[in-house]
């Protein structure tokens, strides 16, 4: 049976400073001769390559953020992040990373970060990036705004991949009741990102994770196999049917409020 809490993502920051997906595998930590020191090692689950072979040095700073994540720099501007899908896998290797080092594996941190850009690339991983208006009635026309003008829905779905990948069904349970609470807000420029092609079948995909149900629905397998989606309306204008391509579900509904894979 595999090991789910070793089960892991490997993430590195790209140039423009967004974290890209180096795949899924499994994490373990052993002395490795070509490094000559104990080392952190990913394995591919598709097909047992090496995603991962890192030296767990002495005087790197290792962070450990939000529970299930371990972020630490190798070298100047290249930053490495394992992303795990249980917190007792992430405080296993943490332990180990500690003990390398003579930490103590309470603290969320195993050095002082002295320069100040590295700080900043630590935080790029589990900073939300939006502050978002308290919840209240008065403000929901602020709260819309705030998630309609930060490209707020598409990191949400970047998420849900990375749920998904890592079978987190915890974290898929909670992007469900998101992705619904903002279909509730009912407002068209969100509709607009939600039922666009790059968005559509992701926002389809949260859906299926309602937290009420003891298994996920398979609305994507669905519209992707089984429904038939006719152009009630010919339309000849290219540009339009650009916007609303006939073999995507969202250009049945885009026109008309948010759709009901709620109730599929």
């Amino acid at each position: 049976m595999t090991d789910t809490r070793r089960r892991v993502k490997v993430y590195t920051l790209n140039e423009d400073r967004q974290w890209d997906d180096r795949g899924t595998g499994h994490v373990s930590s052993g002395y490795v001769e070509r490094l000559k020191g104990m080392s952190l090692l990913v394995r591919a689950e598709s097909d047992g390559s090496l995603l991962l072979e890192s030296k767990i040095n002495p005087n790197t700073a290792y962070q450990k953020q939000q529970d299930t994540l371990i972020v630490w720099s190798e070298a100047e501007n290249y930053d490495l992040a394992l992303s795990f899908q249980e917190k007792a896998g992430c405080d296993e290797i943490w332990e180990k990373i500690c003990q390398v080092q003579g930490k103590d594996p309470s603290v969320d941190i195993t050095q002082e970060l002295v320069d100040e850009s590295e700080e900043e690339r630590f935080d790029d991983m589990s900073s939300p990036g939006l502050e978002l208006p308290p919840c209240e009635l008065s403000r929901l026309e602020e709260l819309a705004l705030a998630v309609e003008n930060e490209g707020y829905i598409k990191k949400l779905l970047e998420l849900f991949h990375v749920c998904e990948d890592l079978e987190n069904r915890e974290g898929l349970h909670h992007l469900y009741e998101i992705i619904k609470g903002i279909f509730l807000l009912n407002r068209t420029a969100l509709f607009e990102v939600m039922f666009s092609e790059e968005c559509i079948m992701d926002v389809i995909g949260c859906l299926e994770f309602d937290p009420a149900l003891p298994h996920p629905r398979r609305h994507r397998e669905f519209l992707t196999k089984t429904a038939k989606f006719k152009e009630v309306i010919p339309i000849s204008d290219p540009r339009t049917q650009a916007k609303n391509p006939p073999d995507v579900p969202g250009a049945v509904h885009s026109g008309h409020g948010p759709p009901h894979p709620l109730r599929l």
